[in-house]
């Protein structure tokens, strides 16, 4: 099963050259060379900040794929770009997060509509209600409500967001991680309203990890009689292990001898609102530091 799933087409190299095409020239006066660098995998970032050197690129806007910052994701990885630029004459603009950045909520409230739309075309409809409440009462906060039938479980679409996990340690030490998360689900559900949840994924290692975990949320909402999740992987941005595995594959099996019919956001990937965040965020950045 880990075979075939990472075996599927990379979206993340999809990702990589649409943002070369979208970023290398955002308007006539500029132009962009975009490079792609990680942290755990190839191309790493002291294999890729070689060959900016060598095409004597000497300015970078550094952006976090990491919407939400944490010491030991995004921190993690610019730490070691300092260490890897240290002597080579570069001049680094960081752009730490965005997890509340317009263009990229939009994306995300893109994709749960999506998801929440597959449900309900297989579902059979909700009881008509003879008098709905207006969309700017208090019942309602302004907001579309999204997610069929009515009361705690049974027809209702429950969205989960699953953020990748981290050691409980960091956020006691102060580490944002855990706020930012929940400055985009806030965000989020100010544009759309939903039966949310909030769990972790991904855990390793003996340490005291974020909870709850996802698929201790799984079990826990199939208890409570929710029979329709669409799950929201809030801290990935593109298909990789942890959506085409983990969520996919593993959670959708738990979900399956749990009784629940378990769907997954799309990935944001290529979607045209997330790459015009990018754009909108590099071009902002290189104003700022009087680079135009």
């Amino acid at each position: 099963d880990l075979e075939e799933a990472l075996n599927q087409r990379s979206a993340f190299s999809v990702q990589r050259s649409t943002k070369n095409s979208e970023l290398r020239t955002p308007n006539s006066e500029l132009s962009f060379k975009v490079y792609v660098a990680m942290r755990y995998w190839h191309p790493l970032i002291e294999e890729v900040i070689p060959e900016i050197y060598n095409a004597g690129i000497k300015k970078l806007i550094a952006l976090s794929l990491y919407p939400q910052y944490s010491v030991a994701t995004s921190g993690s990885s610019f730490s070691k770009l300092r260490e890897t630029v240290h002597s080579s004459q570069f001049t680094v603009h960081y752009i730490t997060s965005w997890f509340n950045h317009p263009l990229y909520i939009e994306a995300l409230v893109d994709v749960i509509k999506k998801g929440i739309e597959s449900f309900t075309l297989s579902l059979p409809l909700p009881p008509i209600i003879k008098s709905p409440p207006p969309l700017s009462s208090p019942a309602c906060g302004g907001r579309i409500w999204w997610g069929r039938g009515g009361g705690q479980g049974g027809g209702d679409i429950h969205v989960l967001f699953s953020a990748h996990s981290l050691p409980q340690k960091f956020i006691d030490e102060g580490d944002p991680y855990v706020n930012q998360i929940m400055g985009t689900i806030e965000a989020i559900t100010k544009k759309i309203d939903i039966k949310w949840h909030l769990s972790y994924q991904s855990k390793s290692g003996p340490v005291q990890w974020l909870k709850p975990l996802t698929d201790e949320k799984l079990k826990e909402l199939a208890r409570k009689g929710v029979r329709n999740i669409l799950v929201v992987p809030i801290s990935f941005v593109s298909d990789h292990i942890e959506t085409l595995y983990e969520i996919d594959i593993l959670y959708k099996k738990m979900a399956d001898r749990l009784g629940i019919n378990l769907r997954r956001t799309e990935s944001l990937n290529i979607h045209p609102l997330f790459i015009e965040a990018l754009k909108d965020m590099v071009m902002k950045g290189v104003s700022e530091i009087g680079w135009i």
